[in-house]
C-alpha cells in the first residue's frame, strides 16, 4: 500500500499548498473550505507518518479519523465517512489496483450517499466522485491498467465539476 501513501501525500501536499485558492472557491459557504481541508490533510499526514502499518484498512481508517476530528463544516463528515467506509471494504491483502480501487470507491460512494442523504444531481461532491468510481467498474476498466483508469478518472472528475456548475444547489 506504499502507493496509497505516495498518492495521498501528493494530494495532501496540493490541498495544503492551495488552501487560499480553495477558500476563494468557497463562495456559497463561509470561505473556509481550504482552511478546513488543509487542517484535515495535515492531520492525516501526521497520522500516517506516525504509523508504520502498510495495512490498507488501517491506513484508510487513520485518514478517516483524522478527517472526522479535523475537518469542519458539511464536508468533514462526508470525507471522513468516505475513508472510513473504504477502510471497512478492505482486507489485509487489498491492493491499489483497478479492482481494489473500484471496491474502495464503491464503499466511499455508498457512505457519502447514506451519510449525506444525497444522490447524483444534487450539486454535491457525489457528482464528481460517482463518475470517478464508474471509471473503475469492470465494464469501463476491462483490459485497462490502473494508470489508464486513473487517466479516465481525472477526465471524469473534471466533467463532474463542470456539470455541477450547470445545476442548481
Amino acid at each position: 500500500m506504499t502507493r496509497f501513501r505516495e498518492a495521498f501525500s501528493y494530494i495532501a501536499t496540493e490541498i495544503i499548498k492551495n488552501r487560499d485558492f480553495l477558500n476563494q472557491l468557497d463562495v456559497i459557504g463561509d470561505g473556509d473550505h481550504g482552511t478546513n481541508m488543509s487542517r484535515g490533510f495535515k492531520a492525516a499526514l501526521e497520522a500516517l507518518d506516525e504509523s508504520e502499518s502498510e495495512n490498507p484498512q488501517e491506513l484508510l481508517h487513520l485518514v478517516g479519523v483524522a478527517f472526522a476530528e479535523n475537518i469542519g463544516g458539511a464536508s468533514g463528515p462526508l470525507y471522513a465517512t468516505a475513508f472510513l467506509r473504504a477502510s471497512s471494504a478492505c482486507t489485509e491483502d487489498t491492493k491499489f489496483n483497478v479492482s481494489g480501487v473500484e471496491r474502495l470507491l464503491q464503499a466511499a460512494v455508498h457512505g457519502i450517499e447514506k451519510r449525506g442523504r444525497v444522490q447524483c444531481g444534487a450539486k454535491t461532491m457525489l457528482d464528481v466522485i460517482y463518475p470517478v468510481y464508474q471509471c473503475f467498474l469492470p465494464e469501463q476498466s476491462a483490459d485497462k491498467t490502473l494508470y489508464q483508469c486513473l487517466q479516465m478518472a481525472v477526465k471524469a472528475a473534471k466533467e463532474g465539476v463542470d456539470y455541477t456548475a450547470t445545476i442548481p444547489a
